[in-house]
């Protein structure tokens, strides 16, 4: 992009103040911030007006999911037809890696911590050594993984996996792409700059995987290779099965837009989204949404209607994610800190709230969906999520609960 047409976008939108010390940067940083500019969307600011504004919800009624019962009496069945996928090529992953260790206490991508006890063992590993249970089930078929990264993390990720090979995985196997970001902006929708030369901006939501797929080029990948299924999962979860072959073909055999991998929940009140119909369509309510009656509803069989929490492990069918993407999904405004510079260029750390971030969330794909299929695992083998350093959620609870599943750390 040219100065010239730099300049006319910002005064379209009102962002003249980006180019406030152009003058003072060198050609490399001047490159960068025009870069930038071309690749950012400034028509979203006009959203700020919509912070605290939360878009109404619809009606909320139950979805069943389908309970360990029900997949153990039809295990062979969901198993075989995993498998027959998975080794046809159909099946790929999407790990979304792009968070940083900082709530761990660590400068690095939060795949790269460490949890091991007696020696290392690295988020990602563990992620890597799951993924290869599924590739052994289906006779060493090695499944495509897509990895998400961020601007802030890409080198460093990339960079790391590299130096451990992979942990073994083919590379071949292995390709990276970086969330498209969004630009952070004050509460009149005025974009902070977070340096001379750089827009302040933060990743652009949980569903924005797919989208920032298609911008990477990754489409043409995906209709090459036949890929109908993609299994998308969080970076946090050292106990996440990946494209295992029974969700897969239990997935496949209901004939439904989506699986959604679920626990029950430990109380009525846990904080985790609920599968749920909203005006009839598949979704999720959040924890904070559930009303006290919603809390208390029974199902047929007397057990909690609202009683399955979604783990953010999803196996998508590749032709409706195509669908969602040629459709606009809602945009969040969310309140956050946002480190800035100040006029005199001084880069302030805000101790409080100052600003709009915009995000784009899954569970808005979900509910463009006609179908979806919650699908019962067991919480202590397959969700032990890192939020924390100690505590709930933590390191602890995760390496206590990978002692339990026989993993060494």
């Amino acid at each position: 992009m040219l100065l010239d047409e730099a300049k006319e976008k910002l005064a379209k939108f009102g962002q003249e103040h980006v180019l406030k010390y152009y003058e003072e940067l060198n050609d490399e940083e001047k490159t960068a911030l025009l870069e930038q500019i071309e690749d950012t969307d400034f028509s979203i600011l006009s959203k700020c007006s919509e912070l605290g504004k939360a878009s109404k919800r619809g009606e909320f009624s139950p979805l069943a999911a389908m309970q360990i019962s029900e997949i153990e009496a039809n295990h062979d069945k969901f198993y075989n037809l995993g498998v027959e996928a998975i080794k046809a090529g159909k099946t790929a992953a999407v790990l979304l890696a792009g968070g940083m260790g900082t709530r761990l206490g660590s400068d690095n991508p939060k795949g790269m911590y460490d949890i091991g006890i007696t020696k290392p063992v690295f988020i990602f590993q563990r992620l890597f050594e799951n993924l290869m249970d599924s590739v052994k089930a289906a006779d060493n078929t090695y499944i495509h993984l897509f990895i998400m990264t961020s601007e802030k993390n890409n080198d460093a990720t990339v960079k790391f996996l590299t130096e451990k090979n992979f942990f073994g995985y083919p590379k071949d196997k292995v390709t990276f792409f970086k969330q498209d970001m969004a630009p952070a902006s004050d509460y009149n929708g005025k974009v902070y700059m977070e340096g001379k030369n750089r827009i302040s901006t933060s990743p652009n939501g949980n569903a924005g995987w797919f989208s920032s797929m298609i911008r990477a080029g990754l489409l043409d990948v995906i209709h090459a290779e036949g890929i109908e299924w993609i299994d998308v999962f969080a970076v946090d979860n050292v106990l996440q099965r990946i494209c295992d072959p029974c969700f897969v073909g239990a997935t496949i055999d209901r004939n439904v837009s989506v699986g959604a991998k679920v626990v029950r929940k430990n109380a009525p009140d846990e904080k985790v989204g609920v599968m749920c119909l909203e005006d009839g369509r598949p979704s999720i309510v959040e924890y904070y949404e559930l009303s006290q009656e919603m809390m208390d509803a029974k199902d047929e069989n007397g057990d909690p209607a609202y009683n399955y929490g979604v783990i953010l492990n999803y196996l998508f069918n590749e032709k409706a994610l195509e669908e969602i993407a040629a459709k606009e999904l809602p945009l969040h405004v969310v309140e956050k800190k946002i480190p800035y510079i100040d006029e005199n260029a001084n880069l302030i750390k805000p101790e409080s709230p100052n600003g709009c971030k915009f995000e784009q969330l899954v569970l808005d794909m979900i509910h463009m969906l006609d179908s979806c299929l919650p699908y019962e695992v067991t919480r202590e083998k397959e969700f032990a999520p890192i939020k924390n350093k100690t505590g709930i959620d933590s390191v602890e609870s995760a390496r206590q609960l990978c002692k339990i599943n026989g993993i060494e750390l």
